[in-house]
């Protein structure tokens, strides 16, 4: 079995934050979020890892991430555009938003040549979560198991606004469906959804999520490619400008048309990450303590 192989995706502009959150410092040394999962990925046993990335950051993303890593990793880029699209379809006019998450793995197809993992560029997973994925790919039982790391939902969520977490259902270890909620957000009272902005339910602290964390068999390549174009012809004449292909909606299918099982690798790490500007000291407090404990050094790579 070829080695396990990291995919990153890292094409998000992050509106909401205001910039390239791929790139932000988060420390004085000047790591970004992306250094700590790559050193954690690397500690971990991985050493091919795949960029997705747009060709508008290009430059920015090699010369501030990219050929650093050259150092530790075999690295490759692929890039998500909108006009990957299979044969028989254009870009709507008007449309600028990307195609989803899981349009981002079908991308880098050609570039896996292994068992892999996925995560999103901009959030910080934690060594054990890196650790607990890299030995179920070294161990794959088979082609039809998957896996997901799964964080408890109160590590997970910011103080300053909501969202988007996968809520998962579990049987036996197995993840039996995921239900994608658009709005979470802590509140005095406990952490809360909405669907409607105007309906309120409760969620429980220990609530499994997803974090887009996964371990995915090379063959699962080919679930990624070959669901697009009925996606397409679902979603196109319903919301040209903005439907999204996910990733969670592409494994969840496996689970439910009985094609595969997905393991759920549980941790206790905490997630941090800067879906808002704001939330970008707490990141930086976050780093700091984790320094202090001896988790990384004051320097990486060194």
């Amino acid at each position: 079995m070829n080695q396990p192989v990291l995919v990153v995706m890292a094409a998000g502009m992050g509106s909401r934050f205001g910039g390239l959150k791929q790139i932000t410092p988060v420390d004085t040394q000047g790591h970004k979020i992306i250094d700590f999962s790559l050193y954690d990925a690397r500690r971990a046993g991985f050493t091919k890892v795949v960029f997705v990335i747009k060709h508008a950051i290009e430059e920015d993303f090699k010369a501030r991430v990219g050929r650093r890593m050259e150092q530790f990793f075999d690295v490759r880029y692929v890039f998500q555009e909108l006009d990957k699209l299979p044969p028989g379809y254009d870009v709507p006019a008007g449309r600028e938003k990307p195609w989803g998450t899981a349009h981002a793995i079908a991308c880098a197809k050609d570039a896996v040549d292994g068992p892999f993992a996925v995560i999103n560029s901009d959030d910080y997973y934690g060594p054990h979560a890196y650790q607990v994925i890299y030995d179920f790919l070294s161990n794959q039982p088979s082609p039809q198991e998957q896996a997901m790391v799964g964080y408890l939902l109160k590590n997970t969520v910011t103080e300053n606004g909501h969202v988007a977490r996968g809520i998962c259902q579990i049987e036996d270890g197995y993840l039996t469906n995921i239900v994608e909620r658009t709005h979470i957000e802590r509140r005095p009272e406990g952490i809360i959804y909405t669907e409607d902005g105007q309906t309120y339910h409760p969620l429980a602290d220990d609530t499994i999520v997803s974090m887009n964390l996964w371990g995915f068999s090379r063959e699962m390549m080919d679930q990624f490619t070959g669901r697009f174009p009925a996606f397409l012809e679902e979603n196109l004449s319903i919301n040209p400008l903005k439907c999204e292909y996910f990733l969670p909606a592409v494994a969840n299918l496996q689970v439910q048309e009985k094609l595969g099982r997905i393991r759920v690798l549980t941790t206790d790490e905490s997630w941090y990450g800067v879906t808002y500007r704001e939330d970008l000291q707490s990141v930086w407090d976050a780093v700091e303590r984790m320094k202090e404990q001896g988790i990384y050094p004051a320097q990486l790579w060194t």
